[in-house]
């Protein structure tokens, strides 16, 4: 498979393994967004070898703000999840054109790249606050691709996809959280329905740290999910690099 954004496909193979955008009654039409990027001076760390398991004892170990411990999502749910993605996209017509390399981007995997994912639910609140970790070969590969999709969201701030019959629109706000991280980024997905209703979808936190990167989305329906959890999960995406 082509190098690309893994730590992105990853959350949405998760997300669609557990929850639709909003509650599984909804199909989610957004990327894991990545804005308001930053990145510190600091020398790369020096590439480390993970597998499958290693990665998975990092999100076992960690809780969400709730204090509850992270369900590992199965390597089998996970790749599910990503064909599936695959298959959704195929029919999906996206404008602007151009916007479309953040999915295409977003359902692939770099060859020999290792990875785990996480979830945690909140029922009464109707959340899911679903985490990645990933890690490559090549340290310049990640950061190649934190280039090329902060480069991709000058022109994608505002998006539509069209997806049986209905066109969804999405809007990419920038959201500033402190990350101990080479960088970072946050952004508040907020989509608008077909029937013109206004709901935010997700807000997503990413941290890259040498070959390790970390993305904590948080999701749920209008008024659940707010820029204001952005701290919460910044400290989840800083004690997965600890740990790693």
């Amino acid at each position: 498979m082509k190098s690309s954004n893994t730590s992105a496909a990853l959350t949405i193979a998760a997300v669609l393994t557990l929850t639709g955008c909003g509650g599984s009654d909804q199909t989610s039409t957004t990327p894991p967004p990545e804005a308001a990027s930053s990145s510190t001076s600091a020398a790369s760390a020096p590439a480390k070898a993970y597998s499958n398991e290693d990665l998975n004892a990092i999100v076992a170990g960690l809780k969400d703000a709730q204090g509850n411990a992270l369900t590992v999502v199965p390597a089998a749910q996970i790749d599910q999840g990503l064909i599936a993605a695959r298959e959704m996209l195929k029919t999906a017509v996206i404008t602007p054109e151009a916007c479309g390399v953040l999915f295409d981007n977003n359902t692939q995997v770099p060859e020999g790249s290792t990875y785990a994912a996480g979830a945690s639910l909140a029922g009464k609140a109707q959340t899911a606050t679903v985490m990645t970790v990933f890690a490559v070969k090549d340290p310049s590969v990640m950061t190649a691709q934190f280039e090329k999709s902060a480069a991709a969201l000058n022109d994608c701030s505002t998006y539509t996809v069209e997806l049986k019959g209905k066109k969804i629109t999405n809007e990419l706000k920038p959201v500033n959280v402190a990350v101990q991280a080479a960088k970072s980024m946050g952004a508040l997905t907020i989509q608008t329905t077909p029937e013109g209703q206004k709901q935010v979808c997700n807000l997503t936190v990413f941290g890259v740290k040498g070959n390790l990167a970390v993305t904590v989305m948080k999701n749920g329906p209008v008024g659940a999910v707010t820029a204001a959890d952005a701290p919460e999960l910044a400290k989840l995406v800083n004690a997965a690099l600890a740990a790693g």
